[in-house]
């Protein structure tokens, strides 16, 4: 299978800090991949990367087999598009809704828009007498819907969701959830999505990759990702899930009081420092990438 997205060995600096420190992935056509991490693992610049909003120090993203860096803007806006975090930043609070929507198709120059931008509304499940709308007369979550209509009027391959439900109450974000999956089946979707919330990845995602400093430590299907962490820093996200059960109180994820800093990444393996496992050799051999039955660990541990 195509895969919609390969990045390879892409690297992003800002000064000292390595936001993004050599990733390669691939997402295949009609995929979920979600990216999890700590705020600061570089999945917000990766993201933006792959749209082509910002570009990489060194390595390459291909979009459909197409290198991103020889696609002229209105180009790569007809293959991927965005999802933002927040509703309420994202939407220019000047334009009404129907002018919100119609603006990927005027950029593309088409005119004629009002039939397709009613159609796209009321796919995202927005009724019509919404269109004449601001943004400031809409709910959180009818904002939100009116930027995946945004995203979505131009007919992309690919859609790229930076926490598109965190500013969200609970109950709207599994309607918009909900929403994505439906949208992903019928217009056969390829989705990158990223998150630090591992139940929305859990329920949207068909493969997980999970940063820390700028790398990818683990990558595999959701399923054996969840039932079977390999990597230490996975393993302590997932302990760090709140549960809804009562009087278990804050669970302790076993990583420390300290936090990483992207301008000052360790020697050897960069997540020895608050490794619950660390052993000799952590803090000076650089882990190789271990790969195995579909899924990748960069961990000393994981090659025994």
């Amino acid at each position: 299978m195509m895969s919609a997205i390969e990045v390879r060995d892409v690297f992003r600096s800002f000064g000292r800090v390595r936001a993004v420190d050599g990733v390669s992935l691939r997402v295949p056509s009609g995929g979920v991949m979600g990216i999890v991490g700590e705020s600061g693992c570089g999945k917000s610049t990766l993201a933006r990367i792959i749209l082509g909003l910002l570009p990489a120090s060194s390595g390459d993203v291909l979009v459909e087999g197409q290198s991103l860096a020889g696609l002229d803007r209105r180009a790569r806006a007809r293959l991927i598009q965005p999802v933002f975090q927040d509703p309420y930043s994202s939407l220019n609070p000047r334009h009404r809704v129907r002018d919100i929507v119609a603006l990927p198709l005027r950029a593309q120059g088409i005119w004629d828009v009002e039939t397709p931008v009613l159609d796209m509304l009321a796919r995202v499940g927005l009724d019509s007498t919404l269109a004449d709308r601001l943004p400031a007369q809409l709910s959180g979550g009818q904002r939100q819907r009116v930027a995946i209509a945004r995203a979505l009027i131009l007919r992309p391959r690919i859609v790229v969701c930076d926490e598109p439900t965190s500013a969200l109450d609970v109950s709207v974000q599994a309607q918009i959830l909900n929403l994505l999956a439906e949208l992903r089946r019928e217009m056969g979707l390829t989705l990158v999505f990223i998150s630090h919330n591992l139940a929305v990845v859990e329920h949207i995602a068909t493969e997980v990759a999970v940063m820390y400093l700028g790398r990818i430590v683990e990558q595999a299907p959701v399923e054996a990702l969840f039932a079977d962490p390999r990597h230490p820093y996975t393993r302590a996200l997932l302990a760090s899930v709140l549960t809804p059960e009562p009087g278990l109180g804050i669970p302790d994820a076993g990583l420390g009081d300290g936090t990483p800093d992207p301008a000052n990444i360790p020697s050897g393996c960069r997540f020895h420092p608050r490794c619950p496992s660390v052993t000799a050799g952590c803090d000076t051999a650089d882990p190789a990438k271990i790969r195995a039955k579909g899924r990748l660990v960069e961990c000393l541990l994981a090659a025994d």
